[in-house]
């Protein structure tokens, strides 16, 4: 059926389908989450950045719920590629036969940039802010207490968002596909975009400059490298539409 042809209620049911199976998926990756989330709490506790730390519990539930935000976790990232694939084929009725074949490719990418993303946060930003606080703390003589919940509630907030900006290249991409963005467009807005990412690299980093400057420098090339591929993309799209406009008057 083309999307053009749909009506309000039959894309509301579809998107109704859609949201059911992500949901349905989330759940069984939750559960299965439980057998993988305390060997994984293990693990980070015996890495270099942690395994000289002593991990404290202040509230007697904070251990029952670092495992179930580690379950949900998990769980979000075992979904991650069912949730992209059930959004594609949400809007590939819509799309050009060519489109549909190289968006769906867009997912494994996706993946891909988002581990990427956990990956370089987790293994090169965060020990050296741990470092780097530890070491603020000797110079001031500051007996550091280390809360298990708070250990982990900081490594999230640092690396969950990063993983969620490395995708930044796969949605400007589709969304030049799509038609909504242009590279001529990005490129005009660079200086909000880079004053957004500077405010998110705030964000999601301690007051101090290196470590910003560690997240902020590669959020900028991300985007230079969101705007190259948005180009490519564009024109594919113009050619898409060239042959499809040809194919109808033939």
């Amino acid at each position: 059926m083309n999307q053009n042809e749909m009506s309000v209620y039959d894309h509301i049911g579809e998107l109704r389908k859609r949201l059911v199976i992500v949901v349905v998926f989330f759940f069984l990756a939750f559960v299965g989450s439980f057998f993988l989330v305390e060997s994984l709490i293990v693990y980070l506790q015996q890495a270099d950045e942690a395994k000289e730390l002593t991990m404290n519990a202040f509230r007697l539930t904070d251990p029952l719920k670092i495992y179930m935000e580690f379950a949900f976790i998990l769980a979000f990232i075992l979904t991650f590629p069912i949730t992209l694939y059930q959004l594609w084929a949400f809007i590939s009725p819509g799309l050009y036969v060519k489109e549909r074949k190289v968006t769906l490719s867009y997912i494994p990418f996706s993946l891909v940039l988002f581990l990427s993303g956990l990956a370089f946060s987790y293994f090169i930003l965060f020990p050296f802010i741990v470092e780097f606080m530890l070491r603020l703390s000797d110079k001031l003589e500051i007996q550091t207490v280390i809360g298990i919940n708070e250990y982990f509630e900081f490594l999230f907030q640092l690396t969950i968002p990063f993983g969620i900006l490395f995708q930044l290249p796969v949605v400007i991409m589709f969304l030049t596909r799509l038609g909504i963005v242009t590279p001529d467009f990005l490129s005009k807005i660079r200086k909000y975009a880079y004053f957004i990412l500077l405010v998110i690299a705030a964000l999601i980093t301690p007051p101090e400059l290196i470590s910003h400057l560690m997240v902020s420098i590669p959020l900028f090339v991300l985007y230079e490298i969101s705007i190259l591929i948005s180009r490519g993309a564009y024109k594919k799209r113009l050619k898409a539409e060239a042959e499809a406009e040809k194919a109808e008057l033939e």
